[in-house]
């Protein structure tokens, strides 16, 4: 019994350029260049304009490693020739953002401005001032600046007020009731 996900090959697109050296998985394209370290237990091998990921053996943690690594090296792929991106949206009357630098200033409700600077590899796009949109060719860095960014105010059940993704829903609450 092998891993669902392991075993599907990983099609390299026109442009993007794989080099394995043992253990470590290269990728470079058009967004930039990336690097991945394949567990033990795990062999990759180009075939053709695909990334082939075989298990040494079918002993459990070996196929959880094999679904994770394929996983995490078609992410690699995607990364390098289209990039990620995750869009914020600011709810809330004097809630904005603004670019300071590379960085963003938000104004939040708070008593003070919160200054977030990207992290290596990560930029921030602001096409107004109640959006933010955090790319990057890393999948995992992208999703943790911009969970770092909405934890900033976590959006409120009653009024809806707070940062959330773009495709969020945010479950409301019923008011105080009247008599």
């Amino acid at each position: 019994m092998a891993s669902h996900i392991g075993k599907l090959p990983v099609t390299i697109p026109a442009g993007v350029e794989v080099k394995i050296d043992g253990q470590s998985f290269t990728a470079k394209g058009v967004k930039g260049t990336d690097s991945y370290e394949i567990p033990e237990g795990i062999t990759a091998v180009v075939e053709g304009n695909e990334v082939v990921l075989t298990p040494a053996d079918d002993l459990r943690p070996t196929r959880a490693k094999h679904g994770l690594a394929r996983s995490i090296v078609a992410g690699m792929v995607k990364g390098v020739h289209e990039g990620y991106a995750k869009t914020l949206e600011i709810v809330g009357t004097g809630y904005r953002a603004q670019m300071k630098g590379k960085g963003i200033e938000f104004s939040l409700g708070y008593s003070h401005t919160i200054t977030v600077e990207p992290p290596a590899g990560i930029e921030f796009e602001l096409p107004n001032p109640n959006q933010v949109i955090v790319k990057g060719i890393d999948k995992q860095a992208v999703g943790q600046c911009a969970a770092n960014i909405r934890k900033l105010r976590a959006p409120e059940p009653y009024k809806g007020k707070g940062i959330k993704y773009a495709d969020e829903h945010i479950l409301r609450k019923a008011g105080k009731a009247g008599k």
